[in-house]
């Protein structure tokens, strides 16, 4: 770590309250990656909660697949690296579920349109 991140986070330090001093010094806590790296990835879970406005014709199914099996393998990883990080856990539980929900929007359309193009009627030319 550099100096600077390093007096920075002993300055503020003395501001933290005693009772949030354990969650302050945890090994996943607010001084490490373990934190912030979690904390900025809700990002995705904001955008798939507003992708849930889109029409189900314009989802990438590809798209929300790898995102959702994404999710899936970290959340599993957050358990097993030491310490548990459960605020990673659970973003990626919440990446995974939003992802694997637009999947199943989008192939339920498709489903949808294949039964409308098997019950229109052929035209002939």
């Amino acid at each position: 770590m550099s100096v600077v991140y390093k007096s920075t986070m002993n300055a503020i330090s003395k501001f933290v309250p005693e009772k949030f001093q354990p969650l302050w010094n945890h090994p996943a806590g607010p001084q490490t990656i373990f934190f912030w790296a979690p904390a900025f990835k809700w990002g995705l879970v904001i955008a798939g909660l507003g992708d849930l406005q889109r029409p189900a014709n314009q989802i990438s199914i590809s798209q929300s697949s790898a995102l959702g099996i994404t999710g899936l393998i970290w959340t599993r990883y957050s358990l097993a690296i030491t310490p548990k990080n459960w605020s990673l856990f659970s973003v990626n539980l919440f990446v995974a579920i939003t992802a694997l929900y637009q999947v199943s929007r989008g192939i339920m359309y498709q489903k949808e349109q294949a039964s409308l193009n098997e019950a229109a009627p052929v035209k002939e030319k």
